[in-house]
């Protein structure tokens, strides 16, 4: 078979690994690959090149994704699916691998039930892909933010200061939950729990008069304040959607600190971390769950289980359903945040 590997949406240490993977074993079961650039605008626009040993050699560590990616929506596209069916056609391609998050792999479910051959890879730093434990990207994103909290710790110790720490996390907390507590944070927001502004300020007095003359607060990018209704609002940059229909994100760090410094009186700072988090060298971990995911992939297209994806559950690698992972979001665990709690302030 001729199997075509694309890489959507944003970018996420290990993305390389996956590739190489899934070339390496594909290879060794004698299909021929071929790499398309640039995520389903790729397939929309026949961009192609040639997969093979030499194509993935020395990749493993390296961050980004040598097949380059876009936001692309194939069912944003006028007759989208009909062009991605027909352009596999015209190029021999029988099959793809689809390594992506949410966006990426729902338009994939989308392809397998219209009879494209088709099997995928979670991707996202978030970790918000459903029907896996972890997704590849993550543990990366993590240390990044953790020695960055680690840093600011000490900047704000030597300036008595407040320092916000913006980190990613669209609709769940895990980089938040996961680097701030690995970071000893004195107060973790995320977006599955809308934070009260005034309850942030009496946990950061309360510190202030316990004797400790600074604070971190590390907050996701998504994290969601609490209105009089009940209701709740991000913070956004503006009002642009990309063709899956989101807003783009990002002030939350800035406004908490404005408001944090106007409502105490303590000097605050701010810092966003922003796309630090999926830039770089991946970390051994996600180089080998890069690695295995990418390892299944090729089974599953060696097998012909086709509309499936390769998931993490426990310490075992193997096959779920693509609508598995895209019918919702996964969330953190809200015991994690109990522990959480224990150390705020």
């Amino acid at each position: 078979m001729k199997i075509g590997v694309l890489t959507g949406g944003g970018d996420a240490p290990g993305l390389n690994a996956v590739i190489r993977a899934v070339v390496r074993k594909c290879i060794a079961n004698g299909h021929e690959l071929v790499g398309i650039r640039e995520g389903w605008r790729g397939i929309l626009e026949n961009k192609f090149d040639v997969l093979d040993r030499n194509s993935v050699s020395g990749i493993l560590h390296r961050g980004g994704t040598i097949l380059a990616t876009s936001r692309t929506n194939v069912y944003k596209v006028e007759d989208g699916e009909a062009k991605v069916i027909k352009n596999m056609k015209d190029n021999g391609i029988d099959a793809l691998v689809a390594i992506g998050g949410e966006d990426t792999l729902g338009v994939a479910s989308k392809l397998a039930k219209a009879g494209v051959k088709i099997v995928g890879v979670p991707k996202t730093i978030d970790n918000d892909l459903s029907a896996t434990d972890f997704t590849f990207g993550f543990d990366t994103a993590v240390n990044v933010a953790t020695e960055a909290i680690d840093r600011l710790h000490t900047t704000a110790e030597s300036h008595n200061r407040v320092i916000v720490v913006e980190v990613m996390g669209r609709h769940a907390g895990w980089i938040a939950a996961y680097s701030g507590i690995a970071g000893g944070a004195d107060i973790i927001l995320v977006p599955e729990i809308p934070y009260d502004i005034n309850e942030v300020c009496d946990i950061i007095r309360q510190r202030h008069e316990g004797g400790k003359s600074f604070s971190i607060v590390v907050a996701s990018e998504g994290a969601v304040a609490k209105k009089v209704d009940g209701d709740s609002e991000m913070v956004l940059q503006d009002q642009k959607l990309d063709s899956f229909g989101h807003v783009r994100l990002g002030g939350i760090g800035t406004f908490l600190a404005e408001e944090i410094e106007k409502r105490t009186g303590f000097e605050t700072r701010s810092t966003v971390l922003g796309h630090i988090q999926r830039g770089g060298t991946p970390t051994a971990f996600d180089r080998v769950l890069g690695t295995r995911l990418g390892f299944c992939a090729a089974e599953l297209v060696e097998t012909g289980k086709w509309g499936y994806m390769a998931a993490l559950k426990g310490t075992s690698v193997g096959p779920v359903k693509l609508e598995e992972a895209t019918g919702e979001l996964k969330t953190i665990d809200l015991q994690l945040m109990e522990v959480a709690k224990t150390f705020f302030g």
